[in-house]
């Protein structure tokens, strides 16, 4: 058990001075602390903020990892990382250890050391109750939910089933209850607290096994002083019951912690780039210029009402287009998807695609409120006047007249919108569309290296947004009263 306010060394992946070594242990014990990377996000019972005192966190790896820095002759700090950046962050040394439900899986085993287990978990298909699935060979061509970089993801990646990715541990067992996936494929001691409980009646666990794995400590690879002194602390903690009490203190000790067996892995494998993997980058290019292209043309219209509206609407309806604008505003794309998503799926229920364009055009839609706003309100008084003076009615000015000076104003800033809307739309991986951003991840965990996919994800973004950026320039000038190509 410790303080958050202590406990957690960093807001990011980050949190310590040293830089790794062969002298890591040394350096733990100078230090009188050994600082291990976790994320907040997995929740119960892994590490999260104690309900009776927030300031003070609790969980499976916080008692794990207290015993092991005692035996140490040390304490134990957590530092905050993100899931899927805790083996890079440790690998550049922001802390020393990762403990976070860490599966030895054979990539990890490739990329850094790993710790004798301390924990047998089994891998969990999780169903809607009623459903005649009853292991992954019955899934085929079906949905599946599971964590990335899991050993569940690496099963089904084995086969032909659409996997569906997630950061957190609630949001897939959520999918699975609205029927937006078939299955939840992940480590029994997740699913037991998230899927198959009474809250949920509309699921069930499959009552076998699919696989097993282990939890262990991950290391980087320098450090095998470090990992020698963390397994015979675990070994010691085995052998005086120890472990034996936290795991039933938390109530996860079972059968499978004295009967399992490690079995060879045949798994998971070390990719390099090839025609496939490109295959997959252009594919998520087209899912992403699909999000954004649908996104603002949602997003254009919907702003132009917005504008006129505000300007030319009734006391009303002026106040509902501000409040529309200020709150979309006002608040993070991020956190709109997630709303959107999940926290209206028992009402609303979008598929991933849906959700994407309708949450990423509503948000731009307030942004291009205020350009086109901003355009209308720039064109000279004298073109209304003249309007009036000919005889055309205030919807024919506003149709004739002033909307399309109001286009050629808007189009620089809109054409910047659409470009910053491209690169945003990364964000609806979060709600489970593989898109560049998320492919590129996905294959950097593969490849063991973030160059060679982030360079490629970059050019894809330049390739997407370029042409764009040309067609703009070359619409301004065509629009632009003056016509001096350097100008633009």
């Amino acid at each position: 058990m410790m303080a958050i306010g202590g406990a957690i060394g960093g807001a990011a992946c980050g949190g310590t001075e040293d830089r790794g070594g062969s002298d890591t242990l040394a350096k733990i014990r100078a230090r009188g602390e050994i600082l291990w990377g976790a994320d907040l996000q997995g929740g119960e019972p892994f590490v999260y903020p104690d309900p009776e005192n927030p300031q003070r966190l609790i969980g499976f790896d916080v008692d794990i990892m207290d015993a092991v820095a005692r035996r140490l002759g040390v304490k134990a700090r957590m530092v905050q990382c993100a899931w899927s950046n805790l083996v890079p962050s440790l690998e550049r040394g922001d802390f020393d250890v990762v403990i976070n439900g860490l599966e030895a899986t054979d990539e990890r085993k490739r990329r850094i050391l790993l710790s004798d287990p301390y924990y047998v978990y089994a891998e969990t298909l999780t169903i809607r109750a009623g459903a005649s699935y009853r292991s992954v060979f019955d899934l085929l061509g079906k949905r599946v939910g599971t964590l990335n970089q899991t050993y569940a993801h690496d099963i089904l990646r084995l086969l032909p089933i659409e996997t569906v990715l997630y950061e957190g541990t609630e949001e897939p067992y959520r999918d699975l209850e609205l029927g937006r996936t078939d299955a939840v494929l992940l480590d029994s001691i997740i699913a037991e607290r998230y899927g198959c409980i009474p809250s949920k009646p509309s699921l069930q666990c499959v009552p076998y096994d699919m696989a097993r794995g282990t939890y262990v400590i991950g290391l980087r690879k320098e450090d095998r002083e470090l990992k020698q002194a963390i397994d015979g602390a675990i070994a010691a903690m085995r052998k005086d019951g120890e472990l034996k009490r936290v795991l039933e203190g938390l109530k996860l000790w079972d059968a499978r912690q004295t009967d399992f067996v490690p079995a060879e892995s045949a798994v998971a494998r070390k990719r390099h780039f090839d025609s496939q993997m490109l295959a997959q980058f252009l594919a998520a290019a087209w899912v992403t210029l699909k999000v954004s292209v649908l996104s603002f043309l949602l997003a254009v219209p919907l702003g132009l009402l917005l504008a006129v509206a505000r300007i030319y609407g009734a006391l009303p309806v002026r106040a509902f287009a501000r409040g529309y604008i200020e709150v979309f505003r006002g608040t993070p794309v991020l956190l709109q998807l997630f709303v959107l998503y999940y926290g209206l799926g028992g009402y609303v229920n979008l598929g991933p695609m849906t959700a994407a364009v309708v949450g990423l055009g509503l948000n731009y839609a307030a942004y291009e409120a205020e350009v086109y706003r901003g355009a209308l309100l720039a064109i000279p008084r004298g073109q209304s006047e003249a309007a009036r003076a000919l005889g055309l009615s205030p919807w024919q000015t506003l149709r004739h007249v002033l909307v399309p000076q109001g286009f050629r104003i808007a189009l620089p800033p809109s054409t910047n919108d659409f470009i910053a809307l491209l690169k945003d739309s990364s964000l609806v991986s979060t709600i489970t569309v593989i898109e560049l951003t998320k492919r590129m991840s996905v294959d950097a965990v593969d490849m063991g290296s973030y160059l060679i996919p982030g360079l490629l994800c970059a050019g894809l973004y330049l390739l997407l947004s370029l042409p764009l950026a040309e067609l703009a320039r070359r619409l301004e000038r065509r629009l632009a009263r003056d016509q001096r190509p350097q100008a633009l």
